[in-house]
């Protein structure tokens, strides 16, 4: 079997001799971050940490007159077109979980693989897969059609840590399968086509709910975990047919996109006046009073994300400024030129940001840094996009600073500490999934490069 990356040495990266190994990061590059974490370490919010230390750095670098421009950067730096695809992202998963979709969805996955030893578990992760396609949000998943299925596990007799566990989980699938506010993101950032990045989380989403589903059934077997009754052909029809709602929005949204109907901003778009139309027209489970509050909630949300990314703008600006990204390159490319060396490096390195950063930040942080070195050992960014944005979501469960860990915990009255303990096996099992698409390459761009042919 061919090796899916080219084994010989990128042009440009000859190797380094051992003395010039000197690490990863200049001097100038540790201060930097050394001065990030300890603002971090105050208590300050990371969009606040970011933005004050680039502003520290200037002025301690003598270039206060560029302090001047740090509006304008922050405000670019958030503004971009394909950015505008996040709020109404957000909005729909939003409507969503109060317009009676979550619901319907519950009940079809609850027909169709019920029967399964550790039945509700396996629910909870058919019913993320599906609601991946409407939302694109973790935290919203978990939130939202997550407590349903949660409080459905307690009742029916599962340890309510396990059902917690299972919920956070399971909430991870959401921004890998599409649409997927994270590969907006990072599209956004780099140029990358999003409806390939969409294309591309397909496979890895429906590994993660393998993974996921395998892990509840060996955990369920153990502890002897209740099944419910067989569904007949005709329950799991009519469920799926009361379900048609979840079903048709990611046709409207991916099917729009590939055929050049709309981006994928005007995407969000469609998929906002889709969800509008369905849970106040259709299911009429949202009153008018109700989508002030809905609004409300989608512009505090979106405000917040946009903060951090405009402060993760002016402080990438400093790290280019300084040549970080050129430091990191260097220091990586000392280590090895191999792609596949270089890949488990970063992985790492993600990880262990994703255990103390909130996971868009890390995003925003590390792609101005990662990138070039990707793009030159040949590394394919739709592939490395979908990886990013697995491993990120992998640290949503990960103490101490885990979204998704701490609103399974918060809402469904868990300690945090003991539902950590109790997603460790899920952890092994995604981490395990990365692995697979991190070196295998083609389960994130053989669909891609199948609907929308080869990147040239």
């Amino acid at each position: 079997m061919a090796c899916p990356f080219s084994r010989r040495e990128a042009p440009g990266l000859a190797a380094h001799p051992r003395a010039q190994r000197v690490g990863i990061f200049s001097m100038m590059t540790a201060w930097v971050f050394s001065v990030l974490i300890f603002l971090m370490i105050l208590g300050l919010p990371i969009a606040v940490s970011m933005g004050l230390t680039a502003v520290i750095f200037f002025v301690v670098l003598g270039q206060a007159d560029v302090l001047l421009m740090v509006p304008a950067r922050m405000y670019s730096s958030s503004t971009g077109f394909t950015l505008l695809a996040i709020p109404f992202f957000i909005l729909v998963g939003n409507l969503m979980n109060t317009g009676g979709m979550t619901h319907r969805i519950f009940l079809f996955c609850q027909r169709l693989v019920g029967s399964v030893q550790g039945g509700l578990g396996h629910v909870n992760v058919v019913k993320s897969m599906i609601f991946a396609g409407m939302s694109g949000s973790a935290v919203a998943d978990a939130g939202g059609v997550g407590m349903v299925g949660m409080e459905a596990m307690t009742r029916a007799g599962f340890h309510r840590p396990f059902s917690a566990a299972v919920t956070a989980a399971s909430a991870t699938i959401g921004p890998i399968i599409p649409p997927s506010i994270p590969f907006v993101i990072f599209g956004g950032l780099t140029g990358t086509s999003v409806g390939r990045l969409f294309l591309g989380g397909f496979i890895p989403g429906f590994i993660m709910g393998l993974g996921i589903m395998i892990t509840v059934y060996l955990i369920s077997g153990r502890r002897q975990y209740p099944r419910q009754q067989k569904s007949t052909i005709r329950e799991i029809i009519a469920a799926g047919l009361g379900a048609w709602s979840a079903y048709l929005a990611p046709i409207i949204i991916i099917g729009g996109i590939l055929v050049g109907v709309f981006t994928p901003t005007e995407a969000s778009i469609v998929a906002t006046l889709y969800a509008l139309v369905v849970t106040v027209m259709i299911y009429r489970e949202i009153k008018t009073r109700d989508i002030f509050k809905i609004l409300w909630l989608t512009v505090e949300q979106t405000v917040r994300v946009m903060f951090i990314i405009s402060a993760a703008g002016l402080f990438g600006w400093l790290l280019i400024r300084q040549k970080v990204p050129e430091a990191v390159i260097q220091g990586l490319t000392a280590m090895s030129s191999d792609p596949f060396i270089i890949l488990l490096i970063i992985n790492v390195i993600l990880l262990v940001l994703g255990c103390f950063m909130e996971a868009i930040s890390v995003m925003l942080l590390t792609t101005p840094i990662f990138m070039p070195l990707i793009l030159k050992v040949g590394i394919d960014p739709v592939h490395f996009g979908v990886v990013m944005t697995f491993n990120l979501m992998i640290a949503l469960l990960t103490p101490p600073v885990g979204m998704v860990l701490y609103t399974v915990s918060s809402v469904g009255k868990v300690p945090l500490w003991e539902l950590a303990g109790e997603l460790k096996w899920y952890f092994v099992a995604l981490v395990i999934s990365l692995f697979l698409i991190t070196y295998v390459p083609s389960l994130v761009t053989w669909v891609p490069n199948l609907v929308m042919g080869k990147e040239t």
